[in-house]
């Protein structure tokens, strides 16, 4: 089975380019990939805080939260 794996970003230049260059990389055997536009999607960003993303774009594995670059502060999509 799987393991969950969701991409949080906000649509930005940067986050796009995670997400193309990592978080689609991710090998599908091993990683259910979610990726979620919080730009898009602004009713998940409590989900992402609850998660402990401080910014996108973010790749939540087994629960830990790894911040890849700087896209956008959390706050900035509420």
């Amino acid at each position: 089975m799987a393991q969950k794996a969701t991409f949080y970003h906000a649509g930005c230049s940067v986050c796009v380019d995670a997400e193309t260059n990592l978080a689609k990389s991710l090998d599908p055997k091993i990683f259910d990939v979610e990726i979620v536009d919080l730009g898009a999607n602004k009713t998940r960003v409590g989900e992402a805080e609850a998660a402990g993303v401080k910014s996108v774009p973010a790749l939540v594995l087994a629960g830990k939260p790894y911040h890849i670059n700087f896209g956008a502060d959390l706050s900035a999509l509420k």
